[in-house]
């Protein structure tokens, strides 16, 4: 389905906009190998700084998703998971529920408490570490959004979407203080029954978070 929609708006000349929609929907193309996947990561040339430099643009052009990309840069939650997460804090906190989600001691959104938002059969989202003064920024927005609105904004501003490679630029910088599981764990590619029996442990909690704090500083400071 992918190749004949590829095809199709290469004779349509918007082929740059569907591989822009392609990554940010996070669609995968069947028939390739994990070795041709690695390999294609291999020969990649990219500065990693353009996702940063991405980013600033989308701030300068649109400074209403100020918060919102700092939210994603700094949890590594796909495009999809970021928006459910936005409105689910504005939410809450207008019900005064906001504890439900926002662990006030270990600075954590509980998305495994929230299994129809975020765990879901082949994406899983299980929890997000997030500092508490961007996340008392992001109740004071007070501002609900949505895919199409925020895709629409950065169109308007004439400006690509590469959500994808936000995420990518999350585990890249946290590789430095994590091990490989542990970035795992943060992006949702365990299975639950692993998360409750490895991870859930309070001790490893706090060690986990020091460590992420730590990587998150150095992708605030970028942006």
């Amino acid at each position: 389905m992918l190749k004949a929609l590829s095809c199709l708006a290469k004779y349509l000349g918007i082929y740059q906009q569907f591989k822009a929609l392609v990554k940010d929907y996070g669609l995968k193309w069947g028939g390739r190998s994990s070795d041709d996947v690695l390999i294609d990561r291999l020969t990649k040339v990219e500065d990693p700084g353009e996702v940063f430099d991405w980013i600033r643009e989308v701030c300068k052009a649109r400074p209403e998703l100020n918060d919102f990309m700092e939210f994603m840069t700094v949890t590594g939650l796909r495009f999809i998971e970021a928006v459910r997460s936005w409105n689910l804090i504005i939410s809450l906190d207008r019900e005064g529920k906001i504890g439900e989600y926002y662990n006030f001691d270990t600075e954590i959104l509980e998305h495994y408490k929230f299994k129809k938002l975020f765990i879901r059969r082949t994406k899983k989202a299980f929890m997000s570490f997030l500092p508490k003064e961007l996340f008392y920024r992001i109740i004071g927005e007070k501002q609900y959004l949505t895919r199409a609105t925020v895709n629409k904004r950065l169109q308007n501003a004439d400006l690509p979407l590469r959500f994808g490679d936000v995420r990518e630029a999350h585990a890249t910088f946290l590789i430095k203080f994590l091990k490989q599981p542990e970035i795992d764990f943060l992006h949702g590619r365990v299975s639950a029954s692993v998360f409750m029996k490895n991870y859930f442990n309070p001790a490893l909690i706090l060690d986990l978070k020091t460590r992420v704090f730590q990587g998150v500083k150095e992708i605030q400071a970028k942006i």
